[in-house]
């Protein structure tokens, strides 16, 4: 059977996620020889989506940065288990908008909670589920901002940190691709998202080549 390929997708507010994993899907379909999933974090699962109303919702205070990781750990794991790591196994494809990379970035270096809780957390409670690929949508925060500023319904607790805030999770994204050279790849989002979407497929093409060829 193929061996499962788990790609996620990180970058700041309004950087594109969602059109860009609906593309993806569709190009991935034509090629992967099993079915293709998306998921979200937080989310995903039944239980998961209960933890990300409280995640997402509510005064930008709710929760501090200790609570935050670890209701996004919770949220994940039942994501993991429930859907992804039975996925892989079936070698489908999976497409994930945000996994532990956003813990590390919005928690950790942003949010000031220890690496080792950080690391404790990322590794010991997800089966040792790691993405193969994460494609970081790299954007501006005043251009992510601007979009998502008319945004339908009420989930915008972490649009409402502040400029400052977002800032230095673009930067902490950065620096974790530059630490993961393997892993990542650094798309430019500020573009268009048909020409966003040819610079994915164009970045992903060998990559995928290399993974069905072992």
């Amino acid at each position: 059977m193929t061996k499962g390929l788990f790609i996620s997708l990180e970058g700041g507010e309004g950087s594109g996620k969602s059109s860009q994993i609906s593309l993806l899907r569709n190009w991935l379909d034509l090629i992967w020889p099993q079915p293709v999933i998306s998921t979200r974090e937080p989310g995903g699962t039944i239980g998961a989506e209960e933890i990300r109303q409280l995640l997402v919702t509510g005064n930008r205070d709710r929760w501090d940065s200790v609570v935050e990781a670890l209701l996004m750990t919770a949220s994940r794991r039942d994501n993991v288990v429930r859907l992804i790591q039975p996925a892989l196994e079936r070698g489908e494809a999976i497409i994930s908008d945000r996994f532990f990379d956003s813990t590390t970035v919005y928690q950790g270096i942003v949010g000031g909670v220890e690496g080792d809780l950080i690391n404790a957390l990322n590794s010991r409670f997800l089966n040792d589920v790691k993405p193969d690929i994460t494609l970081l949508l790299d954007i501006d925060p005043e251009i992510g901002l601007a979009r998502v500023q008319h945004r339908q319904g009420d989930e915008n607790r972490f649009e409402s940190k502040g400029m400052g805030f977002h800032q230095k999770v673009r930067q902490g994204y950065l620096t974790l691709a530059e630490l993961d050279r393997h892993r990542f790849i650094v798309i430019n989002a500020n573009q268009d998202e048909n020409q966003v979407h040819k610079d994915i497929v164009s970045a992903l093409t060998p990559r995928i080549k290399a993974i069905t060829a072992t």
